[in-house]
């Protein structure tokens, strides 16, 4: 019910034209993660037959460079893992559980400060040609997107919902809405065939598994990448004692900063970013692949670089952590649905080895680690981050700030962050200025933020303590998340 909505009220983080990854924990203890993310295309066009071109997200103090068209579309996977979820683990029937949604896009959701700065990051592709201005221009004022408190209807989207419930996932996948997207890509320059909607399938994984501080976790495991990466940079930290130097020290956040430079590194060195279905000869977490990368934390850096997340714990024990996306939005609307398609294809971080060279039908990497921890403690706790490439940096430090330096899950999400890649390091406001005057001076290629900002993710929790059956929910306000205990 959370993603049908999610799809409404944060129509640019999520679609049912994108894909993600749902980590479920039941109470008897099987933990299973269900990967209905995006698949390449089975075909591979000549890059000149693509429909697919650069835009600039603008955060207002950065820019990131996406690229979008007909051609950036992969094979989308919300549909049918919806459909999965709720066919195993499900207790309410789908017409049910799409009520709520369906009421929002009649009735309308209030576009908030945080929704309309999203549209005017990536405004460029929501106001990419008519039939995306016709949904998400503002009625107020023509010639823009929607703004801050205007209502947002998507009155197709209602319509699809009550069909699909009826219907069921053959009609995106094989019936009318497949076959729109199908004549639109071939006219239009994609590359999905009848072949690729129709083979696709929702992949049930064991679980990444490894402890820290004596919880033990459990995430996305390859071939997606901010899992295991987020592995690798824990295990790099044990030993270095970083709780010792204080949260926002210099000390702290160097030590951050390199570890987060190393990960990179060590994702490039191993060929990680080449991970593919079948490949076994990869161990990032090898003891002798990590004594590689330890030596070289205390050495000085050189110097010289759309998710959404929903967590939920219910009164048996049940826990689940579900991340989606839909990339920033290819800019074509399937007609008469209400669903913007995903451009999977145009984005760098999952196309590291360049675009139009990706691998045919295979599927694809991402960065999203939905996770469950189960501590020592009896307590339980879900989580996971949208953000793009920041997603595996962010959840790194709510796990630093739960499990090294001792916060409430409410002050580990509020805390602010840092990001290094690509040799720029990104520092978010929060931080003691002595402190990041001293550490900064290690990294000429930086960015100080001056406010907190949803481009260093978003990261939504909730824990149960068995111990007294509590609960407590965390939603990052950079984001506008919330929790609530029902």
């Amino acid at each position: 019910a959370g993603l049908c909505a999610a799809s409404v009220a944060e129509p640019v983080l999520t679609s049912f034209g994108g894909g993600g990854f749902l980590l479920a924990r039941e109470a008897g203890g099987r933990t299973v993660l269900y990967d209905f993310f995006a698949q390449t295309p089975k075909c591979r066009p000549r890059e000149q037959d693509c429909d697919f071109f650069p835009i600039l997200a603008d955060f207002g103090t950065t820019q990131q460079e996406f690229h979008v068209g007909m051609g950036s579309i992969a094979t989308p996977g919300t549909v049918k893992g919806l459909f999965r979820v709720q066919g195993d683990l499900g207790s309410m029937p789908m017409t049910r559980i799409v009520e709520p949604a369906i009421e929002l896009a009649r009735r309308g959701v209030s576009v908030n400060k945080l929704q309309a700065y999203i549209f005017s990051v990536v405004e460029k592709i929501y106001s990419a040609n008519a039939p995306c201005r016709a949904v998400y221009g503002s009625g107020s004022n023509p010639g823009t997107l929607i703004g801050e408190g205007e209502t947002f209807r998507l009155p197709e989207f209602a319509d699809t919902l009550e069909t699909l419930a009826r219907e069921g996932p053959d009609l995106f996948y094989k019936g009318d809405i497949g076959k729109k997207i199908l004549a639109d890509c071939r006219d239009g320059g994609g590359a999905l065939t009848a072949q690729d909607l129709e083979d696709y399938r929702v992949i049930l994984r064991d679980p990444l598994k490894f402890s820290c501080r004596g919880a033990q976790v459990f995430t996305n495991p390859p071939p997606s990448m901010g899992g295991l990466l987020i592995a690798f940079a824990l295990e790099l930290l044990k030993g270095a004692n970083i709780e010792k130097a204080g949260f926002g020290s210099a000390g702290h956040l160097s030590l951050l900063a390199r570890v987060m430079g190393l990960t990179n590194k060590a994702r490039i060195e191993s060929d990680l970013c080449g991970f593919h279905e079948g490949r076994t000869d990869l161990n990032l977490l090898a003891p002798e692949f990590l004594d590689t990368y330890r030596k070289q934390i205390m050495d000085r850096p050189a110097a010289v670089r759309g998710t959404t997340q929903i967590s939920v714990i219910d009164a048996k024990g049940n826990a689940c952590a579900l991340t989606l996306s839909n990339g920033e939005g290819a800019g074509y609307m399937v007609p008469g649905t209400g669903i913007m398609m995903n451009n999977m294809l145009g984005e760098e971080d999952i196309n590291p080895h360049g675009f139009h060279r990706w691998r045919e039908d295979m599927r694809m990497s991402s960065m999203m680690a939905p996770m469950v921890l189960e501590g020592g403690d009896g307590r339980l706790t879900a989580l996971g981050s949208g953000g793009s490439n920041r997603i595996r940096t962010a959840i790194l430090q709510v796990l630093l700030n739960l499990l090294y330096f001792g916060m409430s899950m409410a002050e580990a999400v509020d805390s602010p962050r840092i990001h290094f890649e690509h040799d720029l390091l990104s520092v978010e406001a929060g931080f003691h200025g002595d402190a990041v005057r001293s550490f900064v001076a290690d990294f000429p290629n930086r960015k100080l933020w001056d406010e907190k900002n949803l481009f260093f993710g978003g990261v939504h929790s909730v824990t149960f303590d068995a111990r007294d059956g509590r609960f407590e929910g965390a939603g990052d306000p950079r984001r506008g998340g919330v929790s609530l205990i029902v």
